[in-house]
């Protein structure tokens, strides 16, 4: 199946946005697959074959399930009923006092509503019909109680499609660290001045799980190559690549490379480039010759070839939910491809490391007036980096960046920035690498 399809399928992962923000949840869509909301496990196996946006609600009775909404809409929205236009000034929330004996309603009647299959709408009704302080509330607070009830007995379950937004998102919400604390501004920012595009071979240091990785390559759409190199023996987890739902194509152009092959390929080349003499020529030749001649094997048949041919495309037999794996090992032909022509961008996010230490191991792989890019939680190992970038005079139009981002609550009355929100989304160093006049390595 496509990443770009509309409707979701058996297999595939989807972020799961549990009454609107309140939780998100990474899940990969199969008959077995559950969700825990409260103190039950649903099934999601309603989910499977839906569209991205489509909204569950849990409907409680016998055997609690989710069911489709099937208009998204909500209808106690203030603007849906014009409450904006027509707010009862005379009334506010002054004289109400907080002292949980408005509500005649008991935990055992909702029990047992809920013992004779009546759906959370249902109680959400009978919980406001029993308020005694509900009609002298403002329109505004109406809704936030109605809401907060909602959110208590019928919870809505949002199918959202794992995107680089969507997923940037989600862990900056729920395990900020895990991904470097990347905002999905600097991301943006990030891919814009790394001139990100179709049929570019991006050199990555992700040491963010895969996040700058993965968002490069839904960039590139399936063309282009994605090569992320590491430091040591080990590769570094590109976990949250498998959330993007990409192709096995897609996926076969996210590789991985360590910077020792890259520099023992770049002398290979540079190796090769001598000539040998004639009579090694004469002699290599001959020999080669007689070791054909010794393995002459017979020319198929027509049918026989395409029994080969049939045989070779067959697909092992993969199980349904187990998506594509990338990050496999580069090919040495791909390595000596990139030290010949060198890679058009170069992007770095590794929190945990020196920047300069990384940068000065892969910048001679990028070519010449090429950019890059270098994510950091913190300013001082980036003006460093940018220091020696200076004094080295292998780029120009170095830039320090600090993106900023302010969240708004856009309500009818009520439009203001957010409460509550993130004042810090890290430092972004750019600029272009320049051919130097002494052409020597960074040190």
């Amino acid at each position: 199946m496509s990443e770009n399809s509309r409707t979701t399928w058996e297999g595939c992962s989807v972020l799961l946005d549990i009454n609107d923000g309140d939780r998100l949840v990474f899940a990969r869509l199969s008959p077995g697959s559950t969700l825990k909301i409260g103190t039950k496990n649903f099934s999601l196996q309603p989910l499977i074959g839906c569209h991205y946006g489509s909204l569950f609600q849990v409907e409680n009775g016998k055997k609690p399930v989710l069911s489709r909404v099937q208009d998204a809409t909500k209808d106690n929205n203030v603007e849906d009923k014009g409450g904006c236009e027509t707010v009862d000034e005379s009334k506010d929330n002054r004289a109400l006092i907080d002292n949980n004996l408005a509500q005649s309603l008991t935990g055992e009647d909702i029990d047992s509503m809920k013992s004779q299959g009546a759906t959370g709408n249902e109680i959400i009704e009978a919980l406001i019909a029993n308020s005694a302080t509900f009609e002298n509330k403002t329109a505004f607070s109406q809704e936030k109680y109605r809401l907060k009830k909602q959110k208590k007995y019928a919870p809505t379950v949002l199918v959202r499609r794992p995107s680089a937004c969507s997923i940037c998102e989600a862990y900056f919400k729920k395990n900020p660290a895990k991904i470097g604390f990347l905002r999905i501004d600097a991301l943006s920012l990030i891919l814009s001045m790394a001139n990100v595009h179709s049929h570019s071979d991006v050199l990555v240091v992700d040491m963010v799980a895969g996040m700058l990785a993965g968002s490069i390559a839904e960039r590139l759409g399936g063309t282009g190559s994605v090569c992320n190199v590491y430091l040591g023996n080990s590769p570094t987890s590109l976990d949250i690549v498998r959330i993007f739902n990409f192709t096995s194509e897609t996926c076969k152009r996210i590789v991985q490379c360590s910077v020792s092959d890259l520099c023992s390929s770049q002398n290979a080349t540079s190796n090769d480039e001598i000539q040998p003499n004639d009579d090694t020529t004469c002699q290599e030749d001959n020999h080669q010759e007689s070791m054909e001649e010794k393995k002459v094997e017979p020319i198929p048949s027509e049918s026989e070839a395409m029994d080969i041919v049939t045989d070779t495309n067959v697909a092992p037999v993969i199980r349904p939910y187990k998506s594509p794996k990338a990050g496999e090992k580069a090919s040495s032909e791909l390595i000596k491809s990139w030290n010949e022509t060198g890679f058009s961008s170069l992007v770095i996010a590794a929190t945990d490391a020196d920047p300069w230490n990384i940068l000065k191991q892969v910048f001679p792989f990028l070519s010449f007036s090429a950019p890059f890019v270098i994510y950091h939680q913190y300013l001082q190992p980036l003006a460093e980096c940018m220091h020696n970038l200076q004094v080295e005079k292998k780029a120009i139009n170095l830039q320090i960046s600090e993106p900023w981002l302010r969240e708004y609550q856009v309500l009818p009355s009520r439009t203001h920035p957010h409460m509550q929100m993130s004042a810090f989304g890290g430092y972004i160093l750019t600029g272009t690498k320049i051919c130097g006049n002494d052409q020597v390595k960074l040190k």
